[in-house]
């Protein structure tokens, strides 16, 4: 097969993707997944967990335990102690999350990028235009996680969480095909701020968990708390939670994306790239 018509096939691909994950009723959907995924019935949850391994590649070797209660008990399932090794390095920031590397770079003119040729504003994305003036010329990573990966989120430092925002919004699917045609996609998703001040330095990192299509909610387990898809305009939560590097922060009911910003002395680690997949505890950011 020649490269034409390989490229051709990918892009129609791409688009049938695009077309069952974004034109369908997203948020209907995704009520009836966060139902389903959690029905305990033995049928059910093995035929549902077996199909979501054959088409995820999920691998749950290094899960803590074997025997899950239903699809959703699967999903947001725990780790094995030592399965994600965090580095030590006081200097280093590290990754929050599995996930694949997205569109990574310095927040220029305000703006992001979602892909290529797909800028977005901050202060859309944030929501509060003090905290999106804080990172004026500042570092961002974008890490995806796809549907088979361990979806918990943990502390990229030892830090004090400071506050905690809540967006309501939509439920596009995060892939490559929807983020190459939906502008300002994660300004418009269900999100979450989590604002950190870092025990080293006093460095404000805030993460942003977006949701997407099949996403029944967001946890943060230092809150004990799941922001549930809602109408209506942002909810701040002031707080003051201290968490050491690598302590468990929450999860997706399902799974998404975590926008990673810091301020503009904060360089990436060696390797750190688009494309690259990215473990839980792995250097992210070197502090200034």
């Amino acid at each position: 097969m020649t490269l034409r018509p390989l490229i051709a096939m990918m892009t129609e691909q791409e688009i049938v993707n695009f077309l069952l994950t974004n034109r369908v009723p997203r948020r209907l959907l995704t009520r009836f997944m966060g139902w389903f995924s959690q029905i305990e019935q033995p049928l059910v949850r093995d035929l549902s967990i077996e199909l979501w391994r054959l088409f995820c590649d999920v691998d749950l070797a290094d899960a803590k335990k074997t025997d899950f209660t239903s699809l959703h008990d699967c999903f947001v399932r725990e780790l094995k102690d030592g399965a994600r090794p965090i580095d030590a390095n006081p200097a280093v920031l590290v990754s929050p999350c599995d996930g694949i590397v997205g569109a990574c770079g310095t927040v220029t003119g305000g703006e992001l990028l979602q892909i290529k040729g797909r800028p977005y504003p901050l202060r859309e994305l944030l929501g509060v235009p003090e905290w999106a003036d804080e990172y004026v010329g500042g570092r961002y990573v974008t890490l995806r996680l796809t549907a088979g990966m361990y979806h918990r989120f943990h502390a990229p430092h030892d830090c004090a969480v400071e506050r905690v925002a809540y967006i309501p919004g939509d439920a596009f699917n995060v892939n490559p095909p929807a983020l190459k045609r939906i502008d300002k996609l994660y300004c418009r998703n269900e999100r979450a701020l989590v604002r950190t001040r870092l025990a080293a330095g006093g460095h404000v990192i805030t993460l942003v968990p977006v949701a997407a299509i099949l996403v029944a909610g967001i946890r943060l387990r230092f809150l004990d708390l799941s922001f549930e898809p809602r109408h209506g305009g942002a909810t701040v939560i002031p707080c003051d939670v201290r968490l050491r590097k690598g302590a468990e922060m929450g999860w997706f009911e399902h799974g998404s994306t975590i926008i990673v910003l810091a301020p503009a002395a904060f360089a990436p680690c060696d390797g750190v790239r688009e494309g690259r997949v990215i473990r839980m505890g792995a250097p992210l950011l070197r502090l200034p």
